[in-house]
């Protein structure tokens, strides 16, 4: 259901496209019909002589078909959305873009243009994604999907049996829809077991309800019905286990298929299969949401907005960025990409000024900036007779750092703990030797 579908359908060949789309839905709604019509007809009401049973074996039939046709049209009529208007790049900027001279001249370009977008992705020169069709910045996570014709938002892939494109909206329909497929897959099979040994069963009596052929009652194809039902059963059972399953992989590791195969690039960090693994726990709720009423129905719940999203670093450092909301159950992750290396230099100094306006909001950041006067009579034997910045970090091991800074009011010193909550006192950090400056 991509966003230009539309356009396409105004010709007669975009026409013809769009209903051919439609052949791989309509057949699995065709088999759905008809096992319907075998199951319930043939099997249940010309062939079931116990009345009870065959009440218990409909409800449970109807139950499991309904879900899993409800979540089959979620999957299928849920629309990818479009991609807001800020992050479109204007024609003249585009104009600009398509005149640079060198990639670094289009690098700087488009990082401008992005400065203000919840953006980490990078491509492999370290430049923020662009989509030259689109003409806008690819949101993290998002691909352009040739057969929509649009940029999809947490792209997993383009399912030709939904004719849509598994993204951030249907995702959690597309797996409950695998699994309820495999429950009735299943059901029918093991239902319809009994009747497809009987078939094959040579030398029952007629008062058993089976011929010298070892054939079910019901006259004409009736019994056929039966036994293909349970070959087509069995058959789709199968290839869903393995699909089903190794879609749960997925949810649990927090990545798609796309991701699976080409892993996303970080701007600090570069590649990273498991940039977005929160833990199982926080990987499930992503997915399906932190109500468990919604869990199992197809009705959407999932984290994020779809543009910006947690990551291992993000929990690592006990937060997560805005707009993401802070998540309260995360596992835990091998993964770090604080230590690495940023896959561009376009690396903003942080201001002083920034830093001492978080001292009232330290239990959001790891960083702890406390500004400690030092009495005139202590100023000398503390510290040097000059303002100092003192930084101590953690990096493999405890690092600390003095940098001379002018300006610094009253002879204060200003210490940004990098370790943690603990406390720590002027003359115990001044007390350790430098190690080497680290990027704050």
């Amino acid at each position: 259901m991509g966003n230009d579908d539309h356009r396409r359908r105004k010709t007669p060949c975009g026409f013809c496209m769009a209903v051919f789309k439609w052949i791989p839905v309509l057949f699995i709604s065709a088999v759905i019909a008809w096992s319907y019509y075998a199951y319930v007809v043939e099997l249940c009401i010309h062939n079931s002589e116990n009345r009870i049973g065959m009440i218990f074996m409909l409800i449970f039939y109807h139950i499991s078909l309904t879900l899993f046709m409800w979540s089959y049209w979620r999957t299928i009529m849920t629309s990818v959305g479009r991609i807001p208007e800020q992050w479109r790049i204007p024609d003249e900027e585009v104009s600009r873009l398509l005149r640079a001279d060198s990639q670094e001249a289009q690098k700087r370009i488009l990082n401008n243009f992005a400065r203000n977008l919840p953006v980490t992705n990078r491509t492999m020169n370290g430049s923020v994604r662009f989509c030259e069709k689109c003409k806008i910045i690819k949101p993290d996570r998002a691909h352009h999907c040739s057969v929509c014709s649009c940029c999809v938002l947490k792209m997993d892939h383009h399912c030709p049996w939904v004719n849509n494109c598994v993204n951030f909206y249907n995702y959690k329909f597309f797996v409950l829809f695998l699994g309820y497929a495999l429950v009735y897959c299943l059901y029918v099979a093991f239902t319809t077991l009994h009747d497809f040994v009987q078939f094959w069963k040579v030398g029952a009596y007629e008062n058993n309800g089976y011929s010298a052929q070892g054939q079910l009652n019901g006259g004409g194809m009736g019994r056929f019905h039966i036994l293909f039902l349970f070959f087509i059963a069995i058959m789709f059972a199968i290839s869903l286990v393995s699909l089903f399953g190794y879609h749960i992989y997925l949810v649990l590791v927090n990545r798609t298929t796309l991701e699976s195969f080409r892993a996303p690039i970080f701007r600090v960090g570069g590649p990273d299969k498991n940039g977005y693994n929160l833990g199982r726990y926080a990987n499930f709720c992503e997915v399906f949401g932190d109500d468990w009423q919604y869990w199992f129905l197809p009705v959407f719940s999932s984290r994020s907005d779809g543009y910006s999203f947690a990551t291992s670093s993000d929990q690592n450092r006990g937060y997560a960025a805005s707009p993401v909301q802070r998540y309260d159950a995360m596992g835990e992750t091998a993964t770090s990409r604080l230590d690495g290396n940023p896959t561009d230099k376009l690396i903003d100094a942080i201001p002083l000024d920034t830093l001492t306006n978080n001292h009232n909001h330290h239990h959001q950041s790891p960083h702890q900036v406390r500004d400690t006067s030092v009495r005139a009579g202590e100023q000398d034997a503390v510290h040097p007779p000059r303002d100092v910045l003192k930084v101590e970090g953690l990096a493999n091991g405890t690092a600390t750092s003095s940098q001379t800074r002018d300006g610094v009011a009253n002879g204060s010193t200003v210490v940004i703990d990098m370790v943690g909550d603990q406390e720590r006192s002027a003359k115990e950090i001044s007390a350790r030797p430098p190690n080497g400056d680290l990027p704050v």
